[in-house]
């Protein structure tokens, strides 16, 4: 019993976010007598919802030992591809959402397959890949909001109430996919082998791991993160917006840092992604109580994501 214990005991990594996360709560609960009510903690789950789906996209590739740039840019394509298919065209809803998402999942095949296949690096490819998507979403749009959407897009953003707080069906998703990558990651093969292909490349392929096909099926996956995360986006605004996404490819990567996933592969946990969101969502959320400007919030932000890739390089170097 004692022996297997330990499997269900966070790791280090992941009990570090969960401890500055729960200082911040607490500093904030001194702060403002709002912040501990069950409408305020729904309220950031719903304000960090979108980004949140983005980050486990933004996870799996990180340990890999890559980066992607192109998310944020990848999902604002994928929703006003739903969103224009669905009230220009006429199209099915559903399968409008399903167009939506073959975008992004194209997406990350091609930054996937330029990876792999002409060995770029991660950072100049996404990086490609977003002015890309850019420039195709606001071309296609006309860089305008489309509005009039049918009622069944925003069934994500509709809510239920559990005692005084108020949830989305879209938050429940958001933490079900989480629970789903955590099972990926922890208790399949195709999981352990984005872990060892981030640790050490040449070692999993000479394994017998095809390397090749592991990193492009996880910019895949990650491409279909950012597809479920345009519906998000679109059910919680309740429009297709071309201006959406323009700095959710860095609050993912702060939040993938935050939670503990190491820049350089292999080391990481979906779970302390999770943490990292909600520190990034309470942060934002406690100085927007105490009326700070946004201005801070950006610089504080910043200052956290600093340390805690600071703190993984002096881990990386230790180890």
């Amino acid at each position: 019993m004692s022996s297997s214990l330990p499997k269900f005991l966070p790791s280090i990594a992941t009990l570090g976010p969960v401890i500055a996360l729960l200082a911040a709560c607490l500093f904030f609960a001194s702060q403002s007598e709002r912040f501990f009510s069950g409408q305020n903690f729904s309220l950031i789950l719903q304000q960090v919802m979108v980004v949140g789906i983005i980050a486990i996209g933004q996870t799996l590739i990180i340990l890999t030992a890559g980066i992607d740039l192109s998310c944020g840019m990848a999902m604002a394509l994928g929703s006003v591809v739903m969103t224009k298919f669905a009230v220009d065209l006429g199209m099915n809803p559903y399968l409008a959402v399903l167009c939506g998402i073959a975008v992004t999942v194209l997406i990350g095949f091609i930054n996937g397959a330029l990876v792999t296949s002409i060995k770029l690096p991660a950072f100049i490819v996404t990086l490609g890949t977003m002015n890309i998507a850019f420039a195709v979403t606001q071309l296609y749009s006309q860089a305008q909001t489309i509005t009039g959407l049918p009622e069944s897009m925003g069934f994500f953003g509709n809510t239920f109430q559990i005692g005084q707080a108020t949830f989305t069906f879209g938050t429940v998703l958001m933490l079900g996919l989480y629970v789903l990558t955590w099972l990926f990651l922890r208790d399949t093969a195709p999981g352990r082998h984005i872990y060892a292909v981030g640790n050490n490349p040449e070692s999993a392929r000479l394994t017998g791991i095809a390397t090749n096909k592991v990193l492009l099926g996880v910019y895949m996956l990650a491409g279909l993160c950012y597809g479920i995360a345009a519906l998000m986006s679109v059910a919680r605004m309740g429009v297709g917006d071309p201006q959406g996404g323009q700095t959710d490819n860095l609050d993912s990567i702060t939040a993938v840092v935050l939670g503990g996933t190491s820049l350089f592969g292999g080391r990481g946990s979906i779970m302390g992604t999770l943490v990292g969101v909600l520190i990034v969502g309470v942060f934002r959320n406690g100085l927007t109580l105490m009326g700070v400007s946004s201005v801070y919030q950006i610089l504080v932000t910043g200052i956290l994501v600093i340390l805690a890739v600071a703190t993984d390089q002096l881990t990386h170097k230790k180890g």
